[in-house]
């Protein structure tokens, strides 16, 4: 059989002349970024496929080169599915095995952990020219324990005296004798997500700009809106109830700022967000503008003024129920928690699935010794 000359399609040969520039240029880049104290890391290229496809790569998971098991773990006969034949895959970025890297070796590895990583990535993509299906990303990050978070509140406690709430899977407040509240948060993705919205917010760092000659990253005009309704649709419904600023904000945003409204409305469908964010700018064109109440703005407005800023439980409770299909589904959802929903409580939960019954537990001794059993037996309680 001949020998084929041409590279795989979508790759390419690297001539001495065109090496010669790339080490180069890598070499500046890693001499500037070790005089800076960031340490040189290297990944394998290939990661367990349910980490390339855990939701947080956004629109690259669809273009994973995906590797079949070998020996007598492939059984093509009794494969119900394509996860039965599939056990690798080739990193599509450099993210995804940076975070492993860093979940197994954190122990070691000093707080900031400043690291920057050079290396070929694939992706199955349409090549196209100037496109290719393998390339080399540079990845730079800081890492931060979470321990060093709880740090700097700590350092506002005793230095500026401020008073600090229980740390949510959010963020931390903490509140000034003056009446400041000040939050630090360091989740995009919070407690109470609907829809799809978490696929948007994990990929937030693809669609970061870093600001030239600082460290600082900025969120382009459509995922900052994106943000906005995210952050409002979880108050709204898991709270049951926003109040009126948010509503003031859309105003705001879409009066004042030139959107790419194709791009941001891509976003909000991606996330399952469009037809709240669509009800929420009619109300407030209603409320700031010309705008006519309909129906749906008229059964929102109301919600809104009766919720208040923080929402009611009753509210809350009317909403769930409708959501988990009854009122005895909607019990029985908040005695025992999915899955998902506990992990987010208890990040040491996450990957031991059997110990879920034992969380559970803990959950509600917390509650009844910790004086969160009558908040719960009142929800319950609520009729919708």
């Amino acid at each position: 059989m001949a020998l084929s000359k041409k590279p795989v399609n979508g790759m390419k040969d690297i001539l001495p002349e065109e090496m010669q520039i790339r080490d180069y240029v890598q070499q500046v880049i890693k001499e500037t970024y070790r005089s800076f104290g960031f340490t040189p890391i290297e990944t394998p290229c290939m990661e367990n496929i349910a980490n390339l496809s855990n939701k947080q790569g956004g629109e690259n998971e669809k273009l994973i080169f995906k590797v079949m098991k070998r020996g007598e773990k492939l059984k093509v006969a009794e494969a119900k599915e394509e996860a039965d034949l599939v056990d690798f895959g080739m990193r599509y970025d450099l993210t995804v095995p940076l975070v492993r890297f860093y979940s197994n070796n954190a122990n070691d590895l000093p707080s900031p952990f400043k690291a920057i990583q050079m290396g070929n990535v694939w992706r199955a993509d349409r090549p196209q020219r100037g496109r290719y299906r393998q390339f080399m990303q540079c990845d730079i990050d800081i890492l931060v324990h979470e321990s060093e978070v709880d740090r700097i509140a700590d350092l506002l406690v005793s230095e500026m005296k401020y008073k600090k709430e229980e740390k949510s899977p959010h963020d931390i407040s903490l509140y000034s004798g003056g009446g400041v509240h000040l939050e630090l948060h360091y989740n995009l993705i919070e407690d109470g997500c609907i829809g799809d919205m978490k696929s948007v917010l994990r990929s937030v760092w693809d669609r970061a700009s870093a600001v030239d000659g600082t460290s600082e990253f900025t969120l382009s005009d459509e995922m900052f809106y994106y943000y906005h309704i995210a952050h409002m649709a979880k108050h709204f419904v898991s709270t049951g109830g926003c109040g009126i600023r948010p509503f003031v904000d859309i105003w705001v945003l879409n009066h004042r700022i030139s959107f790419d409204r194709e791009r941001r409305n891509a976003l909000l469908s991606e996330g399952g967000l469009r037809t709240f964010a669509k009800e929420a700018e009619a109300l407030s064109e209603v409320w700031f503008g010309d705008g006519e109440h309909t129906d749906v703005t008229q059964q929102m407005q109301n919600y809104v003024l009766c919720g208040g800023v923080y929402g009611t439980t009753e509210n809350r409770v009317a909403v769930q129920q409708v959501k988990r299909g009854g009122k005895f589904r909607y019990a029985l959802s908040r005695i025992w928690l999915p899955y998902d929903t506990l992990k987010f409580h208890y990040p040491s939960l996450d990957g031991k699935r059997a110990l879920l019954p034992f969380y559970e537990m803990r959950r509600w001794c917390k509650l009844i010794f910790c004086g969160g059993a009558k908040r719960g037996m009142n929800e319950l309680r609520h009729k919708s």
